[in-house]
């Protein structure tokens, strides 16, 4: 019997798709200006191989992503000027970012019959003490749990840890949850094998290039796809 509908933040019940690629944009364009004499067809393949492999990791600093192509090349950086422009990057991410249509009247229907907890990886804000879905009062007054994973000594997705601890703190097991998200490795799978129940959105409204993976995990395109949950997951 399913008890609790657990989800991803970014993406998930917020479109931070924009915001991330006027961040990323100005990062770029920032970060070649000081690597003097590399071609920008050579700087950006290096740039996107560094934050592939970060992302691989699970490893979300932009701060030591953009030295990580700075030492490729053996260049001078000036950490003052790194950290402001990290700031400047998700102050951009935050104006950019927009609240899902749906996201609050479905996680307030959802509420009468579930609990309902937040299962976020951390962005990498080293210049805040706070996760950014604080931002947001509508949805961060709804979760009953809020793990934040890559911070605070717990592993960040798709290890199990950030999944066990919300577990724990509702005290309830994998398979009494439901998980959503919109990253296939870090959300889906990692949810699956700890043994919950995952949800693969997919939201319409982000403008993305999704993996092209077979899975037999439930797909939806909206937030209001899980309504009535029962649907997806018959008793």
């Amino acid at each position: 019997m399913i008890k609790a509908v657990l989800f991803d933040f970014g993406q998930t019940l917020v479109d931070s798709s924009r915001g991330f690629r006027a961040a990323e944009n100005e990062a770029q364009r920032k970060l070649h200006a000081i690597l003097q004499g590399v071609e920008w067809e050579a700087f950006i393949q290096r740039y996107r191989i560094t934050r592939k492999a970060f992302q691989d990791r699970s490893e979300f600093s932009r701060l030591a992503l953009w030295q990580a192509v700075i030492d490729h090349w053996q260049g001078k950086s000036d950490s003052a000027a790194l950290k402001s422009w990290e700031q400047a990057y998700w102050s951009t991410v935050r104006d950019h970012t927009m609240v899902f249509p749906e996201a609050e009247s479905v996680l307030q229907e959802l509420r009468t019959s579930y609990r309902i907890g937040l299962i976020t990886n951390t962005q990498g804000q080293t210049h805040e003490s706070r996760h950014r879905s604080a931002d947001f009062p509508q949805l961060a007054g709804m979760f009953e749990v809020v793990v934040v994973a890559g911070e605070g000594g717990i592993a960040a997705k798709p290890d199990s840890q950030p999944f066990e601890t919300c577990l724990e703190r509702l005290r309830l097991s994998a398979s009494e949850a439901v998980y959503v998200g919109d990253d296939y490795r870090i959300d889906v799978c990692g949810a699956a094998a700890i043994g919950m129940h995952p949800v693969w959105l997919k939201h319409r409204n982000v403008e993305r290039n999704w993996p092209s993976v077979k899975t037999t995990v439930p797909v939806i395109q909206s937030l209001s796809d899980l309504l009535p949950l029962t649907q997806l997951f018959p008793a």
